[in-house]
């Protein structure tokens, strides 16, 4: 599936659960209800997945991606008052670590989801 239908679907979800939820609420509770709607789109989706740090052969540690769309898109949920500098550098950092091209960072705290929403491409 091209990954703009993707983004579109997976924008769609957000959006329904904002529209639903609000703003306010935890990051826990997006994620479940986001997870909620990507599986009733049938998008194929992964919740919490680690990514493995490693340098040389070693592994170093894990991140913990939010969710991983269709094996391509990276999710990062929020829910905060004002946007930090460093929530761009840790999906850039995901993306180039996982080899993943394509980022969405979505911050639900907003009274509009639209202007929480930002897209990363590597």
């Amino acid at each position: 599936m091209d990954q703009n239908i993707i983004t579109e679907k997976i924008i769609g979800c957000a959006i329904e659960v904002h529209k639903n939820l609000g703003p306010g609420l935890l990051e826990s509770v997006y994620e479940n209800a986001l997870c909620f709607e990507l599986e009733n789109s049938k998008l194929k989706f992964e919740c919490q997945k680690i990514l493995p740090v490693i340098y040389k052969g070693k592994t170093l540690g894990n991140f913990k991606i939010d969710i991983l769309v269709e094996d391509s898109i990276i999710l990062e949920l929020k829910s905060v008052e004002k946007h930090d500098p460093l929530f761009e550098a840790q999906i850039l950092s995901y993306m180039k670590l996982g080899g993943y091209k394509l980022g969405l960072l979505l911050n639900f705290n907003t009274t509009l989801l639209k202007k929480g929403i930002q897209r990363f491409i590597l």
